[in-house]
């Protein structure tokens, strides 16, 4: 997995040091040839397309790397706990956790698929801690105003009001483990944006003091329980420290406030901060870089800010979030997403948890591939931030949606441009799109579109909202708005895109487990992520979403013009994610890796953490061996 710049793993390579990145998410950069021609819509003619064999196609280069990725992933299943031990130290360069063994057995009883490399995120977050005080952390977990509190294997929620529904089912989700899990309190992030971005060099120096501390401590000299962190929380409880202010401002924009996690080398860091969102985006008419022909490759590279400053000015996380409460204080923090950039640590978010259909899509996960309309179907808000008058062609859901629009694509071929107020039509030869041919009748991309798309925003979400209710006067020209759909009913289509909202997509587990495809784009990082290999159970996107029109021609084709799609591979990769899905991304499996993460935080949280530790000297007469 090639790790963005502003990734804790980058930091690793930064200092020099070895760290073994599974084939799982590994996709190497090729340059790609960009044109420089312009696309120019042609007059009618009778279409004469070639019918001998096509050449392949990048995305059958893609699906075949993914392919192996995969099969290697499955090599380095674990099946028991010597040898997941022995995984742990060889990837993570110290000894398991106190407990490791019941944790394993845990997993092993919840059917779990084992994987080291499926724990990686955990390691991400929780690693410059080791620069940090134990008793520093603990103290600042305890004065949270919204936490968890783990005592005597029970977990309770505790906040400012009386009911924050993301708290009840984060608290829910703890208490599974809860039983298994020395005493200890978890600071909450109840917001959909992420609050913490310390600056790249501090972090740079906790984790130099965490690689000097890390080794593999012989067993004789390890300590095995977490009996010191029990008295210090007992001590605390019965003598609360000082109170904690995290710092939290309210002062953006926020492409100021997330920079400083970029490294000093990166993209973000050597650009002017773009302040004036008032006129078009300023979007390229050719391939992404980075890319294979055009289509994303390297997964961690195509969500990281870090590495694309032009986001600043592409999504709303950057245009005008709904809300800014951030901090440069580095502390504990648990939430479900969070950019690249910033220093939460990650849960299974809230609402992957949660059984409302609204998220889930219920029981229903959608009938047979063969008979599903083979069509694109996006229902959601125009959410985002808070879209203006002034800035609202800046925001990623009503750029996609415009893309889609056949209206807005047919205006632009009537004018013989390929620029948008909101979006932009790729070069004919960035992707070489049978409609953009010379022998292509006019009209040909908007028909097409219209073939196959239906994208549309139930609300418009205009701040100051005017008029009240879904409409918007400044965007109502360019949108309708439609019903809202279910989740249920959009599985009878195949072709499920995800975009980003305020923050991640909670659509997107159940997206992944229905028999339609998920076709992804986002800046968010989640648990899940070193779980699902790109290509083979998601098809993943760009954030220009350029690279739409290449995808939907590769998959569905163009009926109207003669060319076949790729009907066949679109059905394994959606059927595959599923199954994936079913054996990875469960409840059961949200639960081991929580057990998991908490289990490592207890530990550095202790005093004694560096010489903590398990060895197989520890294993129980019913462990699983």
């Amino acid at each position: 997995m090639l790790i963005s710049a502003a990734s804790i793993h980058n930091r690793l390579v930064q200092l020099g040091l070895a760290v073994a990145i599974g084939l799982a998410l590994t996709f190497v950069f090729l340059p790609t040839p960009i044109s420089l021609r312009r696309h120019v819509v042609r007059p009618h003619t009778a279409p004469t397309f070639s019918t001998a064999p096509r050449p392949d196609h990048p995305i059958d280069t893609l699906t075949s790397r993914a392919d192996h990725a995969y099969q290697g992933l499955l090599t380095r299943e674990t099946k028991n706990v010597h040898d997941a031990a022995e995984a742990y130290r060889s990837r993570r360069g110290r000894q398991p956790p106190p407990l490791f063994d019941v944790w394993f057995q845990f997993a092993a009883n919840s059917s779990a698929v084992i994987v080291e490399e499926f724990f990686d995120r955990i390691y991400d977050d929780l690693e410059p801690f080791w620069g940090v005080s134990p008793k520093q952390i603990r103290e600042q977990a305890s004065d949270f105003i919204h936490r968890i509190s783990v005592r005597n294997g029970n977990a309770t929620g505790r906040t400012d009001i009386e009911r924050r529904e993301w708290i009840e089912l984060w608290t829910d989700m703890v208490r599974s483990v809860a039983p298994l899990l020395p005493d200890m309190d978890i600071p909450i992030n109840v917001m959909d944006e992420s609050r913490i971005v310390v600056p790249w060099e501090e972090i740079d120096g906790y984790m130099i003091k965490a690689q000097l501390a890390k080794k593999v401590v012989p067993g004789s000299e390890l300590k095995t329980d977490f009996s010191g962190l029990q008295a210090a929380i007992k001590d605390m409880d019965r003598h609360p420290p000082p109170a904690f202010d995290a710092g939290f401002q309210g002062e953006g924009p926020y492409w100021r406030l997330a920079v400083v996690g970029c490294p000093p080398e990166s993209p973000a860091r050597k650009v002017y901060e773009e302040t004036d969102f008032s006129t078009p985006p300023p979007l390229s008419t050719q391939s992404p870089p980075n890319t294979l022909e055009g289509y994303v490759q390297n997964w961690t590279y195509a969500c990281s800010p870090c590495d694309h400053p032009d986001l600043q000015g592409l999504h709303g996380t950057f245009v005008e979030p709904i809300s800014i409460a951030n901090t440069k204080n580095f502390f504990p923090l648990f939430g479900g997403s969070k950019l690249p950039v910033n220093n939460e640590i990650l849960l299974p978010p809230a609402m992957y948890w949660t059984t409302d259909p609204f998220y889930s899509g219920g029981n229903d996960h959608g009938g047979m591939w063969e008979e599903k309309k083979n069509k694109l179907i996006w229902r959601g808000s125009a959410s985002g931030g808070r879209n203006r008058k002034e800035n609202w062609t800046r925001f990623q859901r009503h750029r996609f949606i415009s893309m889609l629009n056949a209206t807005s694509i047919k205006e632009l071929e009537q004018k013989s441009e390929q620029k948008g107020i909101n979006f932009v039509l790729p070069d004919s030869d960035a992707y070489s799109l049978t409609v953009q041919k010379p022998e292509a009748p006019e009209h040909a991309f908007s028909d097409w579109v219209d073939s196959f798309s239906d994208a549309a925003a139930v609300h418009l979400l205009c701040f100051p909202e005017d008029p009240p209710g879904p409409h918007c006067t400044y965007t109502d020209h360019y949108f309708s708005v439609a019903k809202a759909m279910p989740m249920k009913q959009q599985y009878s289509n195949k072709y499920l895109p995800d975009i980003d909202g305020n923050s991640f997509s909670g659509r997107y587990r159940g997206f992944l487990g229905s028999t339609s495809l998920p076709i992804k784009a986002t800046i968010y990082q989640e648990w899940h992520d070193s779980r699902l290999i790109p290509w083979k159970h998601f098809v993943p996107m760009d954030n220009t979403f350029i690279d739409i029109y290449g995808i939907m021609e590769y998959f569905v084709g163009n009926e109207l013009l003669g060319l076949p799609g790729h009907d066949d591979v679109a059905r394994t990769i959606a059927l595959e994610g599923k199954a994936w899905t079913e054996k990875v991304l469960r409840r059961e499996d949200m639960s081991v890796y929580v057990l998991r993460l908490l289990l490592e935080y207890a530990r550095i949280c202790d005093a004694d953490r560096e010489r903590m530790g398990w060895t197989e000297s520890q294993i129980s007469d019913d462990a699983v061996t």
